[in-house]
């Protein structure tokens, strides 16, 4: 058989320029469509349509693809075409002041309530004031208090009177009352009072004893009379408020009067500051009395402080449902917070100090989110999950909500929510929280996959061509010529890796479109051309690129063993992807493989150290299947074989070294040398089909690079699946070498066409008598092979006994 290398039209799709019909960006319309993503668009129109609990979305795909620019545009276009949602006030709850009650306005209401608040407070201290200190309270105080002094005063004057027309007397001592017999208008005195004749010391013992029980009386109504005067003053001081107050109050229940909740609360308002007349009308008041507050960090006096309000929400500046990105999801911020303030030793707080979260700003819309950040903040995401199943938003600390804080702090109301919300992040985060988290398919049940790549054809080009344009206008960009959008197109099928696809990296594609606008700038041109682009495409990869170089050169310098001269038995070049960083580059690795008789083994050196990973392991393991069944149909395979990646001193994963391995195998087993110009990618089955890789591009560019460093002979090559040869994007270094037949890329579908390159001999196939032709390489490791077995049956050591095929 024969294997031509591939011609260089077939190592990189290339763009022309005149296929654009255009002669720069600037003669191309923006982009108004979205293209290679209907999956993603209809997913993200079904979730914003579907209103039913649980149905929001979660935007997956690679970092960088326009999830959240895509996302966010749909729900601003649907955002405009809805209501603009209530705003939310929290006020005093004046039977629980620790649990501050939620008030629902319309949108713009709000900032008007707390207006009307505050002057309401400020008409009623006013008004009070004015009330308590006018002529007519006072004059109807004065007359209850003269009222009450009179009938206090005519009840002892009675029993004054009685007592002195008894010639007793009445008098006011430091400790009370007491009554004395008088006599000539004087007091007797003690001893003169037990020289008058006993009955006449009974009759005025007897008379002041009457005197004291009627005085008794008197005082023992006392206190009852000073509760009703204290009644009828509060009562007074109710109707002077009533009438201060309830104008005020009557003003505002009009104006709010198509609101129950806060006509309720204008009412309870009406009957604290009733409730609390005194204290009103006595707070301090004034200039002073104000910065003494300022300087406490509080608007006003606490006592006034109650009867305002805190505007949660507004959204009186608000055209439509809002659509708000929190860029910090941690739980406050998410959840919302209670601030404290820090006053004589003590943290305190009020319901002025509640500050809202993302959850109440987009309450009503929608609310975009990253998920990586919701997932790395503590408690964040059980606290999103507990609102959206709850359907509210409660405000707590995030202590309390840890069970970390067991000091007294407010428990505001909790709020209604109403939110679609966005997730944005990668496929990975996604299905491990379907597989790990029960709740999240039940709160995320719109899935909206966005992919990295789009099929390339005639009318995505075109497209492609035109979003270009629209990034370029969008950053204010040079326009590119024809020639700089044909190689963006290049550039776009590169980063996708397959020559029939072109990448939707947004933010990889605009990084590159502004660094090309910068190399033309420093060039002094006007418009960006294609030596531009290729000169942004090659500066990136040389800003990254120190390791590689590093370990080119000591390839070069033979301090990794690498041949590309020459040849051995044994022994092939394998090749692998390094990822660093944003750099993906192909690095050379020697494979080698010794035989021996034994007993059917294969065995794969890097898993036996734990250097192998597990998918390396399988295709060591798909070796000795396919040597049983290719070579050893009618006796038992009786070889050891070892397989190594010289000098690897990491881990070795992957099976696309799997047909290198099967080739170095196939060698040391034959004895045939395998020619070293040659480097090998492609993992390979039981039947010895080569099946196809990833990162084809770099491994071929790796070993490349090693072979002109050291000088192009026209005899190296890489061999690849032909399963591969679409994904080739190569760059045009090794096009140009391709070109003048310097450096040639072999596609094959078998390991007997990848052998037969490998060493010029004829793979050769299985005859009708059952047996390879002799001088080919099947039919030397049959051949050897067949000695193998032969010999160990010699030795004794058949394998029934050993209990091994």
């Amino acid at each position: 058989m024969t294997i031509e290398p591939l011609p260089a039209r077939a190592l990189c799709w290339q763009c022309a320029a005149d296929e654009l019909l255009v002669a720069s960006s600037d003669d191309l319309e923006d982009l108004t469509e979205v293209i290679g993503q209907e999956r993603a668009v209809a997913a993200i129109r079904f979730g914003i349509g579907m209103r039913r609990p649980g149905y929001n979305i979660y935007a997956l795909g690679p970092e960088g693809i326009g999830k959240h620019t895509l996302a966010r545009r749909f729900m601003e276009a649907q955002a405009k075409d809805e209501p603009r949602p209530f705003d939310w006030c929290y006020a005093s709850n004046f039977t629980d002041p620790r649990t501050p009650r939620l008030l629902k306005l319309g949108a713009g209401r709000g900032a008007a309530f707390r207006d009307d608040m505050a002057r309401f407070v400020e008409e009623v201290r006013h008004a009070l004031r004015s009330a308590f200190e006018g002529e007519d309270y006072r004059t109807r105080r004065q007359v209850l208090e003269e009222d009450f002094k009179e009938t206090q005063d005519k009840a002892l004057e009675e029993i004054s009177e009685d007592a002195k027309a008894r010639e007793i007397a009445l008098m006011r001592t430091p400790v009370g009352f007491a009554f004395a017999p008088v006599a000539d208008g004087k007091v007797v005195k003690p001893e003169v009072f037990q020289r008058l004749g006993e009955a006449e010391r009974k009759r005025i013992e007897g008379d002041i004893e009457d005197l004291q029980k009627r005085l008794q009386k008197v005082l023992e109504e006392t206190p009852r009379k000073v509760k009703n005067l204290r009644d009828k003053l509060r009562e007074l001081s109710d109707q002077v408020a009533g009438f201060a107050v309830g104008h005020l109050v009557e003003d505002l229940r009009k104006k709010y009067a198509d609101l129950p909740e806060i006509v309720r609360f204008l009412e309870e308002v009406r009957q604290d500051v009733v409730q609390n007349v005194e204290m009103v009308a006595n707070a301090p008041d004034g200039p002073a009395a104000d910065a003494a507050a300022t300087a406490e960090g509080q608007d006003g006096h606490p006592l006034f402080r109650r009867y305002h309000v805190n505007l949660l929400v507004d959204n009186g500046e608000t055209e439509h449902a809002p659509v708000v990105y929190e860029d910090d999801p941690s739980h406050d911020r998410l959840r919302g917070r209670i601030e404290h303030r820090a006053e004589m030793g003590a943290l305190l707080t009020d319901l002025h100090m509640i500050r809202p979260g993302a959850l109440h700003l987009a309450n009503g819309g929608y609310l975009i989110l990253d998920a990586r950040k919701v997932l790395t903040r503590p408690m964040a995401w059980e606290g999103l999950k507990q609102a959206l199943m709850a359907r509210e938003v409660r405000i707590e600390p995030l202590a309390q909500t840890m069970g970390l804080l067991s000091t007294v702090s407010l428990e505001p109301e909790s709020a209604p929510l109403d939110v679609k919300v966005v997730l944005v992040g990668d496929r990975r985060i996604y299905y491990l929280l379907a597989e790990l988290d029960p709740e999240f398919s039940r709160l995320f049940k719109v899935a909206a996959d966005f992919d990295e790549r789009i099929e390339r054809n005639g009318k995505n080009n075109l497209l492609y061509a035109r979003l270009v344009a629209t990034l370029i206008r969008q950053e204010e960009l040079r326009p590119f010529d024809a020639g700089g959008l044909a190689k963006v197109l290049v550039y776009g099928a590169r980063q996708a890796g397959d020559a029939e696809r072109l990448s939707t990296h947004l933010e990889d594609l605009a990084d590159l479109l502004r660094e090309a606008d910068h190399f033309a700038q420093g060039d002094g041109r006007s418009r960006v051309t294609a030596a531009d682009v290729q000169q942004a495409g090659d500066s990136r990869v040389y800003r990254l690129d120190r390791v590689r170089q590093l370990i080119q050169e000591e390839m070069r310098r033979g301090t990794i063993a690498i041949d590309t001269e020459g040849e051995t038995a044994g022994q092939i070049n394998g090749l692998s992807v390094m990822q660093l960083g944003g750099l993906a580059f192909g690095k050379p690795s020697r494979i080698t493989a010794r035989v021996r008789m034994g007993r059917g083994e294969v065995v794969d050196i890097e898993r036996e150290v734990e250097l192998g990973g597990p998918l390396h392991s399988k295709g060591v393991m798909i070796l000795a299947g396919f040597l049983a069944s290719h070579y050893a149909t009618d006796r038992p395979l009786s070889l050891s074989a070892s397989l190594v990646f010289e000098q690897s001193y990491g881990g070795v994963d992957g099976d696309s070294a799997s047909s290198a391995e099967l080739y170095a195998l196939l060698s040391a087993i034959s004895g045939v040398p395998i020619k070293q110009s040659f480097a090998v990618t492609g993992s390979v089955n039981q039947h010895g089909e080569v099946q196809a890789i990833g990162g084809v591009n770099e491994k071929i560019e790796g070993f490349f690079d090693l072979c002109d460093a050291r000088g192009l002979t026209g005899a190296q090559g890489v061999l690849i699946p032909r399963t591969n040869v679409k994904h080739l994007m190569l760059h045009a270094r090794v096009l140009e070498a391709a070109e003048a037949g310097k450096f040639q890329i072999y596609a094959v579908d078998t390991i007997d066409q990848g052998i037969e390159l490998l060493t010029g001999i004829p793979a050769g196939e299985r005859s009708a008598s059952g047996g390879f032709p002799e001088a080919t390489v099947n039919g030397l490791v049959e051949a050897r092979l067949r000695d193998m077995a032969e010999n160990r049956r010699a030795y004794g050591l058949p394998a029934e006994k050993e209990g091994r095929p």
